[in-house]
């Protein structure tokens, strides 16, 4: 008989059973991966954790546990089936070269059978089957025999199901042991593969067994420190342990279901009803994740998602007969979520004012459909007729209809063209995904962190230049260029930007040392050390430190960060700042480069 529980109550047990084990429980990094350029958002529990799995030593030790906020585009088309999700919540725990296989395996089998009373004969384990001159993973699944998982459940799939990484082309990685559950168990076998295919056998957790390290011949070579990356999504997870075929019935969304009912004066019983429904569920919860994170509503990365997907809510909005505008209160309901999110995520409670009005002025300015009226009318005057691209672009930017505009301008309507741009708009979303998430994994190279030292100091100078106390809110790094986003109200002087680039340089002339502490959150602050105002901090940090904090005066930056860093400034070269911009209302955007 499996337990039947809260996503509060399986957070709860996760996290108990893992620190009984030694782990450290770290909170959830930000939606915004932090100097990284190659991903958009935090989509995996592994992603802030790159910089310790290649050698940083992290400040809770070697083994931890979380549940991270994690969201994903990649798969924003297939939102509004029973378990495709924007915004989610992932399970997981850490060995960073710590314990290995036969640990995980034995913990993962005890964690579902003993804590959460799943019947062992209902598991179904995937074990990597081999290739490339890495050899079948014959130990993990023997530890699963051993544990009590009979041998005809425990299934060899090959590299494209059972294995994990590199990032990029070199890197680490390794085979996988997937955990799937018989939602059917009174119903006979069948072939594994069509079990999956039809939704009776669904993954519910990962173990990933990061042992190796391919090199630029393609050659897999074992990894000096064997490490343990796991992921177990609280939405999946839970729908399966309550014996449920759809997500939306757990307690996790019914809340916010119940409200959109009450809004639409609709029943989500209607099958007809359900999709819209719940991608309206789905992308508002999401939207105030992500506004909780600092972003709002805009044409460009962020904002840009954010943007889409309140108007796609909007949308469906529409489709099932809301008349009135109905964000802010379909968000209330996912803040006022008792036993899911209120009091576990502060930025919630924090930012609730401001996340319910950034919903619904988006709201009314993406009803003013007018705006895609004319714009189809300005692109008329230069063409005899629109494109699907065209009508596609309409719609995605300003929420018009392709039907409208057909209706209203009395043109016809090129339906195939735009439903080819939709598909190719979604690949193309899908594609990007991917490429930034194995990209942010990959990305600490030896440039990359020169650029990463060079944000300190770029904040450290203009806070002095300025005479005001400049936060950061934002960084994004590539192996060119660094891109830092700061407080300041006005777009700044020329001889401004030239005193910061001058400073800069003057600080890495001098060769300062860079150096790391661990100390208590509190301690950091304490000491002035530099936060982001929107960041989310466990209670041991690490703080780097640019000087010589022996010498009076001469700690020229201190802020709380994960790292790594250089170990000098001279390593950085010349620091060129290329542009400034405004990034929002008390805002500014830095670009800037190393010679």
């Amino acid at each position: 008989m499996m337990v039947k529980i809260t996503a509060k109550e399986l957070r709860r047990k996760y996290r108990k059973f893992f620190e009984a084990r030694g782990h450290k429980w770290i909170p959830s990094a930000s939606l915004l991966p932090e100097n990284d350029s190659t991903t958009l958002f935090v989509s995996a529990g592994i992603q802030p954790l790159v910089p310790y799995f290649l050698g940083e030593k992290h400040p809770f030790g070697s083994r931890l546990v979380n549940v991270q906020k994690c969201v994903r585009t990649s798969d924003i088309g297939q939102v509004g089936d029973t378990f495709h999700h924007t915004f989610f919540e992932m399970l997981g725990n850490w060995s960073l070269g710590d314990y290995f296989k036969k640990e995980m395996i034995s913990w993962s089998y005890r964690f579902l059978t003993s804590i959460l009373n799943i019947n062992s004969d209902h598991l179904h384990i995937t074990c990597f089957l081999g290739g490339e001159g890495v050899p079948r993973d014959a130990e993990a699944a023997k530890i699963w025999q051993q544990q009590g998982v009979a041998k005809n459940r425990i299934h060899f799939l090959p590299k494209k199901d059972n294995w994990w990484g590199p990032p990029g082309v070199t890197g680490p990685c390794g085979p996988d042991s997937e955990m799937f559950i018989d939602t059917s168990p009174e119903l006979a076998d069948v072939d594994f593969a069509a079990g999956c295919k039809s939704g009776r056998y669904v993954e519910v957790w990962n173990d990933v067994f990061i042992q190796y390290f391919k090199n630029e011949k393609g050659e897999f070579k074992k990894l000096k420190q064997n490490n343990i990356d796991t992921g177990m999504g609280v939405e999946r997870t839970l729908a399966v342990f309550l014996g449920l075929k759809d997500n939306y019935l757990t307690n996790i969304w019914q809340p916010v279901i119940k409200k959109i009912e009450e809004v639409s004066g609709k029943s989500y019983e209607k099958e007809e009803k359900k999709k819209p429904m719940r991608i309206i569920a789905d992308h508002l919860r999401s939207a105030v994740f992500i506004i909780a994170a600092g972003v709002s509503p805009s044409n460009k990365e962020q904002g840009y998602v954010l943007r889409r997907l309140i108007r796609r809510a909007v949308r469906q909005g529409k489709k099932i007969g809301i008349k009135n505008n109905f964000t802010r209160s379909i968000a209330a309901a996912v803040l006022d979520n008792q036993i899911n999110y209120a009091g576990f995520y502060p930025e919630l409670d924090d930012n609730r004012d401001k996340i319910l009005q950034i919903l619904e002025a988006e709201e009314v300015r993406y009803q003013k459909t007018g705006r895609g009226i004319f714009k189809a009318q300005k692109l008329l005057k230069s063409k005899k007729e629109l494109s699907g691209e065209d009508l596609f672009f309409i719609y995605e930017t300003y929420g018009t209809a392709p039907e409208m505009i057909e209706k209203k301008l009395k043109i016809k309507f090129d339906k195939n063209g735009f439903q080819k741009a939709q598909r190719i708009h979604q690949q193309l979303s899908r594609t990007a995904a991917k490429t930034k998430f194995k990209g942010g994994l990959l990305g600490h190279s030896s440039k990359m962190i020169q650029f990463h030292t060079a944000t300190h100091l770029l904040r450290a100078a203009l806070q002095k230049v300025l005479n005001v106390h400049v936060h950061q809110m934002g960084s994004n790094i590539t192996e060119e260029r660094l891109r830092f986003d700061f407080t300041y109200p006005r777009k700044l002087t020329q001889k401004e930007i030239a005193g910061a680039e001058k400073l800069v340089n003057q600080r890495i002339k001098e060769n300062l040392p860079v150096n790391m502490v661990i100390m208590s959150f509190k301690q950091a602050v304490n000491e002035g050390a530099e936060i982001l105002p929107t960041g989310t901090y466990p209670d041991k940090v690490k703080v780097y430190s640019i000087g010589n904090p022996s010498a009076a005066g001469r700690v020229f930056s201190k802020e709380v960060c994960g790292g790594p860093h250089v170990k000098r400034t001279g390593e950085l070269g010349r620091f060129k700042i290329i542009k400034e911009k405004s990034c929002g209302s008390g805002k500014r955007r830095i670009y800037a480069m190393l010679e």
